[in-house]
């Protein structure tokens, strides 16, 4: 009985590690139309490319809350921020205990 109630919990982690990585390529591809499934394979001066415009447009997330902008939005903020730290990490999903829900 322990095995099943250790698989269903198993399971119920792996459902939801699944929902937050899909919910982190939604709002990236809708809040700064980089599809990060695309990023993820990419190689070479394309990913030196696209983290530099990551990085870009999350200095200007930084700025935008620091200087408490209207158009500040933290679900962006995040998203950019778990993007830069996947692709860093050579596209390997962000483990669920450091991954932020957007």
């Amino acid at each position: 009985m322990r095995s099943l109630k250790k698989q269903a919990q198993a399971f119920g982690q792996q459902k939801r590690q699944h929902a937050r990585h899909a919910g982190q390529l939604a709002a990236l591809q809708i809040l700064c139309g980089i599809d990060l499934g695309e990023a993820s394979v990419s190689e070479g001066a394309a990913r030196t490319k696209l983290l530099d415009r990551i990085e870009r447009l999350l200095e200007r997330e930084r700025l935008r809350g620091l200087r408490r902008h209207w158009n500040y939005d933290l679900n962006r903020h995040i998203a950019l921020k778990q993007a830069r730290d996947q692709l860093r990490s050579n596209g390997k999903p962000t483990s669920p205990s450091h991954a932020l829900t957007v």
